[in-house]
C-alpha cells in the first residue's frame, strides 16, 4: 500500500500530477496547503486507488508507519490514556457535487475517553462521543440503502434522528458508558476498545459504502488528519479570519476567535485583533502568506492548542466587496506578487459598478416595507422624498436648501423629457414608469450618476403613485435599491446608503494601471457640465466625445431666453435673444475645453426638436409670460398669442422632425452663435496657453448636401448662408490670433447617413456613431416604448436580448459599411460611438475590430469602458 498512502505535513508534500489526480479536492487542498510551509496539521491520504477496497487490508500495520509521524509532528500518540490523538476522516471524491457526513473524533475510545475529558470536561466529551456515533451511523444508513435493507435502513434513520436531538442541548448528567453500551452493537466487536481497531472498522465501513456506491467511479481518497480542540485547556483558543477586511480592503484581519472555545457555537466571539499579540503576529503573517499565494483574500479557520497555532483550513470568500478586491490585488501588485495583466483581468467591468454608487446598508432596512423588481435604468442606490414634477422637485429643493432641511429627492413621472433633466440632475434618483434600461430617464441618470428604476407596473392618479396596493403619496419617503446584479427593490423609508469614495475604494489607482494598456483604442466621456468632465478625467476618460448641448439650456436662467429665440417672428428678434445665449455658452465651453486640455472636446450642436424647450405646463406658461412682458416692456403679450407660437412648432413625430442640421437650415444663425461661442472660448484659452482641441458635430445628418451647406455655406439668388468654417475665420481674425486645428464632423445615426458615409466623408473629418438613434431607426424599435411589449418577443425567441445595450447585427453591420466607405473617401478619418453601447465589452470589442479609434459614454462607465478595453487588448495579444 506504500505507493497508494500521501503523507502531508509542512515538510512532506507532493505535487506529482498523477498522485493529485488520485486524491480527490479535499486531498488536493491538503497538499496545497502543506506546500505553503504553514502550521498545517499533517494527514495522509489513502488514494482512489485503493480507497474503495480496504476490506482484506491489514491496516493496523499499514497505517503505523505514518502513524508515528503524526505523533512526532503533534506531540500526542494515538491510543495515550492520558493525552489521547484524535484523528478525522475525510472522504475526498473528485466530484464537489457528492457529498459525504462529516467523521471526527477517531480514538475516543474506553481507555483513552477519561484523558480527553480532563482537558475538555466531561460534557464536551460526551459530546464528541455521540458526534462521533452519529458519523458512523451516517455511513450505516448509507450501506444499508445502497444493500437495500430498508428495515435496517429505517432503524438507523431513528437512531440518527434521537441523536440530532441529544446533540442539539446540553446533557446534565452525561453517561458514556451508558452511550457506549447503547451504540456499540451497530459497529462491530472491537470499536470501542482500541482506537486502531476503531479506526481501521470506520475505513472498512467506508470503503464498502464507496464500493457499493454508484457516484463513485473508482475516484474518491480518504484524508486522515489529526484533531485539536480550541477548549484543551488554557491557552487554547478557536477562531476563523480573513486575511482582511472583506468590505473595505484594509489590511487588518477581518474575523473572531473563541477563548477556551472548541467552536463559535452557543459563545460571544472577540475581535481576532485582540488576541494575544504573539499570536496575533503569527496569525498576521500566515494571512500574508496565503493572500500572497491564493492571490486573493481568504478565509482562514485556526485552533490554538496549548499554546500552539494550528491551521484548520482555508478557503475562498463568496462575500467579499469589490473594493476589497482591488485594493488586495493593488497591495500584491505592490508586493509583485500578482502582474498588471493579472490586476488587469482579475475583475470584471461590471463589478465597478458596486464602487462606483452607492449601496443600501441591508441592516438599515429590516423594519421598511419593500417593493421588488422592476427594470434597473441606472445602479445605485437613493434616498429622498418622492416628487411627481419637475417644477414641484425644484422648488421643494430649494425650500429645502433654504431651510436647511433634507435636499434628497426621488423625481417619480411615469417618463421624463429633455425639459425634465434639470430635475434628474437635482434629484437623488428616478422612479417611472416607461420605457426601461433605454429610456430618457435611464440614460440621463446614468449620465449624471443618479439612479434609476423603471417599475412598469406603477400607475399614477394626480399627486400620487400606486404600485400594487400600496399608495405613494407626494413627500413621501423612499429608499431606490438598484443592484448591477439582483433584482431591484423601493423600501418604504429612509434607509442608511454606503457611499462610495473613488480614492479610498482603489478605484483610481486600479484605472491608473489599467490606463498604461490602453495605448491608442480610447474612451471619452458624454458630458456638458464642468463637474461631470472634471469626475470623468479623474476616471481616465480621453477627452468628450458628446457635449450636448441642448442640455445647457435647461438652466432656469436659460431657458426663457431661448424659449424667446425660437419663438421670435424675425431674424432680428432671434439674433438679440441669441446674443445673450451666447455669452452662456461661451462660458460653458470655456470650462469644458480648460478642464480636457489636451484632450479632444466634441461639441454636438442643438440637436434637440425645438418643441422640447417650449412650456410644459401652466406654471411653465405663466413664468415665460412674466419673462417676455418684462423683456418687451409689454404688459399685453397675451397668452393665446404665445401660444400660438408654441402650437406651431409642434410636430407629430419629432424624433424624425425638425431637429439636428434641420434646424441649422431653416434658422442659421443658432448654429453661428454657438460655433462663435466654441471658438471665441478656444482663442481666449489660446491666449492663455491652454491646449485646446475642439471637435464640431453637426447631427442627425442625412446626406452630404445637408453637411456641406452647414459646413461651406451657400450663396442662392442674392441671399446667402454663413458656413461654419467662416464663423471661425471671423472669430479668429476678431481675436487676431494664428488658427488653431479643429475638426468639423457628423453623428451617423440614420441608416441613409451609413450607406451614404462615402459621400458624407468628403466633408466630415470624423464620425460619431450615436446607437442609440441609429437602433431606433434601423429595427425600427422606440427606446422609450419598447418594454411594454418586449416580453412576448423574447418568450417566443423574435429577439435576442436588449437592443439598446447590445448592439443589432444589422447596426454593427452598417457601422462596418459606414467605416469602409467613410474611410476610402477619407483614409483619416477619426471614427467613434457614442452613447450607453460604448460601455458594455461586448460592444467595445466589435468596435474595435470594426475600426473605430473611441468609444465615449457617461462620466461613471468610463472606469467599465477603459477596463473592457485594456481585457480586450490582452485577450489579442497586443501584450506579452
Amino acid at each position: 500500500m506504500k505507493k497508494n498512502i500521501h503523507l502531508f505535513s509542512t515538510k512532506e508534500f507532493t505535487k506529482d500530477s498523477e498522485i493529485m489526480a488520485k486524491i480527490g479536492i479535499r486531498g488536493q487542498q491538503a497538499m496545497e496547503f502543506a506546500a505553503l510551509n504553514l502550521p498545517i496539521l499533517p494527514g495522509f491520504i489513502i488514494d482512489s486507488e485503493i480507497g474503495s477496497h480496504l476490506e482484506k487490508v491489514d491496516l493496523a500495520s499499514e497505517l503505523a508507519p505514518y502513524f508515528k509521524k503524526l505523533e512526532a509532528i503533534t506531540g500526542k500518540a494515538f491510543g495515550d490514556p492520558g493525552d489521547p490523538l484524535l484523528v478525522k476522516i475525510v472522504v475526498s471524491p473528485n466530484l464537489a457535487i457528492v457529498h459525504y457526513p462529516t467523521l471526527h473524533n477517531y480514538g475516543l475510545t474506553v481507555p483513552t475517553i477519561p484523558g480527553f475529558n480532563h482537558y475538555v470536561g466531561e460534557a464536551f466529551g460526551y459530546h464528541e462521543i455521540l458526534f462521533l456515533v452519529s458519523g458512523n451511523l451516517e455511513i450505516e444508513a448509507r450501506i444499508a440503502e445502497l444493500e437495500g435493507r430498508e428495515n435496517d435502513q429505517a432503524k438507523i434513520k431513528k437512531r440518527l434522528d434521537e441523536l440530532k436531538i441529544l446533540l442539539s442541548k446540553e446533557v446534565e448528567n452525561p453517561d458514556y458508558h451508558k452511550a457506549i453500551a447503547e451504540y456499540a452493537p451497530f459497529f462491530g466487536k472491537g470499536f470501542f476498545d482500541d482506537p486502531m481497531r476503531q479506526l481501521e472498522i470506520a475505513l472498512k465501513r467506508i470503503s464498502h459504502m464507496l464500493a457499493l456506491d454508484e457516484l463513485n467511479d473508482n475516484d474518491t481518497s480518504l484524508v486522515v488528519q489529526p484533531m485539536v480542540y480550541g477548549n484543551y485547556g488554557k491557552n487554547s483558543a478557536s477562531g476563523t479570519f480573513f486575511t482582511r477586511d472583506i468590505v473595505t480592503g484594509d489590511d487588518r484581519l477581518d474575523g473572531k476567535f473563541f477563548q477556551e472555545k472548541f467552536n463559535e457555537i452557543g459563545t460571544e466571539g472577540k475581535d481576532i485583533n485582540l488576541i494575544d499579540k504573539h499570536f496575533l503576529a503569527e496569525l498576521q503573517k500566515i494571512g500574508t502568506k496565503v493572500e500572497d499565494h491564493y492571490k486573493e483574500i481568504r478565509s482562514i479557520r485556526f485552533t490554538i492548542e496549548n499554546g500552539k497555532v494550528w491551521l484548520i483550513d482555508q478557503r475562498p470568500v463568496m462575500t467579499k466587496s469589490t473594493q476589497a478586491d482591488i485594493r488586495t490585488l493593488l497591495a500584491l501588485n505592490k508586493r509583485k506578487i500578482v502582474s498588471d495583466r493579472e490586476l488587469v483581468m482579475a475583475i470584471k467591468p461590471s463589478q465597478l459598478n458596486e464602487i462606483l454608487h452607492p449601496i443600501v446598508n441591508l441592516n438599515s432596512v429590516k423594519g421598511l416595507k419593500r417593493l421588488d423588481g422592476g427594470i434597473s435604468g441606472a445602479p445605485g442606490a437613493a434616498i429622498g422624498r418622492l416628487y411627481f414634477t419637475t417644477d414641484g422637485l425644484l422648488d421643494a429643493h430649494k425650500a429645502a436648501a433654504l431651510a436647511g432641511e433634507d435636499t434628497r429627492l426621488i423625481l417619480c413621472m411615469a417618463a421624463t423629457f429633455a425639459e425634465d433633466v434639470k430635475a434628474i440632475e437635482v434629484a437623488s434618483g428616478v422612479l417611472s414608469s416607461e420605457g426601461g434600461y433605454s429610456a430618457h430617464a435611464s440614460v440621463v441618470a446614468r449620465q449624471y450618476g443618479k439612479v434609476s428604476l423603471v417599475k412598469t407596473d406603477m400607475k399614477f392618479k394626480g399627486n400620487t403613485a400606486t404600485i400594487g396596493n400600496v399608495v405613494l403619496k407626494e413627500g413621501d419617503y423612499v429608499t431606490l435599491n438598484v443592484p448591477f446584479y439582483g433584482a431591484p427593490q423601493v423600501y418604504l423609508g429612509k434607509a442608511e446608503l454606503i457611499e462610495p469614495d473613488p480614492k479610498e475604494s482603489g478605484l483610481l489607482d486600479f484605472v491608473a494601471i489599467v490606463k498604461k494598456y490602453v495605448p491608442d483604442f480610447h474612451v471619452r466621456v458624454n458630458a456638458d457640465k464642468p463637474r461631470d468632465a472634471a469626475l470623468a478625467l479623474k476616471f481616465g476618460a480621453e477627452g468628450i466625445g458628446l457635449c450636448r448641448t441642448e442640455h445647457m439650456f435647461f438652466d432656469e436662467k436659460r431657458i426663457n431666453v431661448f424659449r424667446e429665440m425660437i419663438i421670435s417672428d424675425t431674424v432680428e428678434d432671434r439674433k438679440k435673444a441669441l446674443r445673450q445665449l451666447k455669452v452662456m455658452q461661451r462660458k460653458d465651453f470655456y470650462d469644458l475645453f480648460k478642464i480636457m486640455k489636451g484632450k479632444e472636446v466634441t461639441i454636438r450642436l442643438l440637436d434637440a426638436p425645438l418643441h422640447e424647450f417650449l412650456p410644459h405646463n401652466a406654471a411653465e406658461m405663466k413664468a415665460f409670460l412674466k419673462y417676455l412682458r418684462k423683456q418687451k416692456g409689454k404688459e399685453r403679450i397675451s397668452e393665446s398669442e404665445v401660444q400660438a407660437g408654441c402650437d406651431a412648432l409642434r410636430e407629430f413625430n419629432p424624433m424624425l422632425g425638425h431637429r439636428g442640421v434641420r434646424i441649422a437650415v431653416s434658422y442659421p444663425e443658432i448654429y453661428e452663435m454657438q460655433v462663435q461661442a466654441i471658438f471665441e472660448a478656444v482663442y481666449q484659452l489660446k491666449k492663455e496657453g491652454v491646449d485646446v482641441r475642439p471637435e464640431v458635430m453637426i447631427p442627425i445628418v442625412m446626406n452630404e448636401s445637408e453637411l456641406k451647406l452647414v459646413v461651406y455655406g451657400k450663396k442662392i439668388e442674392g441671399d446667402s448662408v454663413k458656413g461654419l468654417v467662416d464663423v471661425e475665420k471671423e472669430v479668429r481674425s476678431a481675436a487676431k490670433a494664428r488658427p488653431v486645428p479643429y475638426k468639423i464632423g457628423t453623428m451617423i445615426e440614420l441608416p441613409v447617413a451609413a450607406l451614404a458615409a462615402g459621400e458624407i466623408a468628403r466633408y466630415a473629418e470624423f464620425f460619431s456613431f450615436g446607437t442609440n438613434d441609429l437602433t431606433q431607426t434601423t429595427i425600427g424599435l422606440s427606446r422609450d416604448d419598447f418594454n411594454s411589449f418586449m416580453p412576448d418577443y423574447t418568450r417566443f425567441d423574435i429577439i435576442d436580448g436588449n437592443p439598446f445595450q447590445i448592439l443589432d447585427k444589422h447596426v454593427k453591420e452598417l457601422i462596418s459599411v459606414a467605416v469602409r466607405r467613410g474611410t476610402l473617401t477619407r483614409p483619416g478619418l477619426v471614427k467613434g460611438l457614442c452613447g450607453e453601447h460604448g460601455a458594455i465589452p461586448d460592444n467595445i470589442r466589435f468596435c474595435m475590430d470594426a475600426g473605430l479609434d473611441y468609444v465615449s459614454c457617461s462620466p461613471y462607465s468610463v472606469p467599465l469602458a477603459t477596463l473592457a478595453v485594456a481585457q480586450a487588448n490582452f485577450d489579442k495579444g497586443k501584450f506579452n
